[in-house]
């Protein structure tokens, strides 16, 4: 027997009993962003490997050790994508979509990591991102929160948080990157080999660290908000008051930084306390000099970006299932003139009824057989075609999900029973 062959690990299928659920977050995310304007964009799964670096930071994990990166034929250096908002600026800057122009776009698809597989840490994950160009007000900032604020309330979850905080002007951090490299210095036998590493080059990272051992070093070092500059304070009030008339609750935590390099003034996270350790299930900001970084003219810019697989997890953990793809009908045929009739008469019940959810059985099989098929595939009703009926042009009906009597009815009037009766049972509308 040859040997099975496994997916890589860190990647997953997604099998179709869970499908139902990404296809129901994934509307609603759509719906939500087209209410507010925003218009979808769709880029390459592979960039040059230069996007990245200059983008998201030489000295970032996901640089030095988590992107996939390959030559290709022509001794191209190759990634696949770790993140989208580097690939849509390089889109923007490419097809003049951000000079002197607002822009809200989005984006969906897989991205790769190359880290330690976990729950809600994936190899292969997917994300929902969202970019705004062309607006420095934190009015916009206000809109990307409130949109995952009303997100949330849309999937029915709940016990997810918001964290913001600003990083303030790239001058203020600079002087700022200063003190903690100094504060840091006189610390440094407490320091892990990454804080090490990133001493000189991305010390704020180090307020990210999540190494209990240096858990008081971290708490005792210089506070960033000491250090930012009074047009970021005011940009920084603005948006919390904003929330505040929304009334939108948050908690200002100073030591979140985000793990890009690209991040400027506002910063935020949505987190739960649901999925352990992978707890942030949104997160984004201000990233202001991005776009001339890449090689475009300074624009700025703001957005996040969601993790698909841990709010598909929060919606299961919850129990926000969603039953949107549940069968509607399933058609059994039995007899040789009720398997020709039955696709006809399954044709034109699609065509009468666009939105109706039926299933015709393939395949053959005894009565038994289909019977026991319709059950299982979950459907509502099973729509019985014996030879019987087609001479009689009837249609019998088996209620599968509550104890009713069967009954027969003209198959001109299947089309009204299957509105009155599924209206109850289903958020379609026929």
């Amino acid at each position: 027997m040859a040997k099975k062959i496994q997916s890589i690990r860190g990647m997953h299928d997604i099998l179709p009993d869970k499908t139902p659920l990404w296809q129901h977050l994934e509307q609603t995310v759509r719906s939500l962003l087209g209410r507010y304007g925003y218009q979808e964009i769709r880029m390459p799964i592979v960039e040059t490997s230069e996007l990245f670096s200059r983008a998201v930071g030489e000295v970032t994990d996901i640089v030095e050790k988590e992107m996939y990166t390959f030559a290709d034929r022509n001794g191209d250096k190759l990634t696949l994508r770790p993140e989208g908002t580097a690939g849509c600026v390089r889109a923007g800057i490419q097809h003049g979509l951000l000079h002197n122009q607002q822009q809200r776009l989005w984006y969906t698809g897989p991205m790769f990591r190359h880290e330690r597989p976990q729950k809600g840490r994936y190899r292969q994950f997917q994300q929902i991102g969202v970019e705004t160009y062309g607006i420095a007000s934190p009015d916009i900032d206000a809109e990307l929160i409130t949109m995952g604020f009303n997100l949330w309330q849309q999937l029915g979850l709940k016990n997810i948080h918001l964290e913001i905080n600003t990083l303030g002007s790239s001058e203020a951090r600079q002087l700022y990157r200063e003190k903690l490299i100094a504060y840091f210095s006189k610390h440094i036998d407490i320091l892990d080999a990454d804080a090490k590493n990133r001493l000189h080059t991305n010390p704020l990272r180090i307020l990210d660290t999540k190494n209990p051992e240096m858990k008081n070093v971290v708490d005792n070092a210089p506070d960033l908000h000491d250090y930012i500059d009074d047009e970021s304070k005011t940009h920084f009030q603005e948006l919390c008051t904003r929330l505040d008339k929304l009334d939108i609750k948050y908690t200002v935590n100073t030591r979140l930084v985000r793990g890009l390099d690209y991040y400027s003034r506002t910063v935020f996270e949505w987190i739960t306390d649901e999925l352990g350790a992978q707890g942030t299930v949104c997160a984004g900001g201000r990233y202001d000099g991005l776009v001339q970084q890449l090689g475009g003219r300074a624009t700025p810019a703001s957005g996040f970006a969601m993790g698909v697989e841990r709010l598909v997890s929060l919606m299961e953990e919850q129990g926000n299932m969603s039953d949107t793809n549940q069968l509607d009908a399933y058609l059994i045929m039995a007899g040789d003139k009720a398997q020709l009739a039955g696709t006809v008469f399954v044709e034109n019940l699609r065509k009468q009824m666009p939105k109706l959810r039926v299933l015709a059985n393939c395949g053959g099989g005894s009565f038994k057989a289909q019977i026991k098929r319709a059950d299982k595939s979950g459907a509502h009703f099973a729509l019985i075609l014996g030879d019987s009926e087609v001479d009689a042009d009837k249609v019998t009906i088996k209620t599968l999900r509550e104890n009713k009597d069967q009954e027969t009815i003209t198959q001109d009037s299947i089309v009204k029973f299957l509105t009155e009766n599924l209206a109850t049972s289903s958020s379609t509308s026929f």
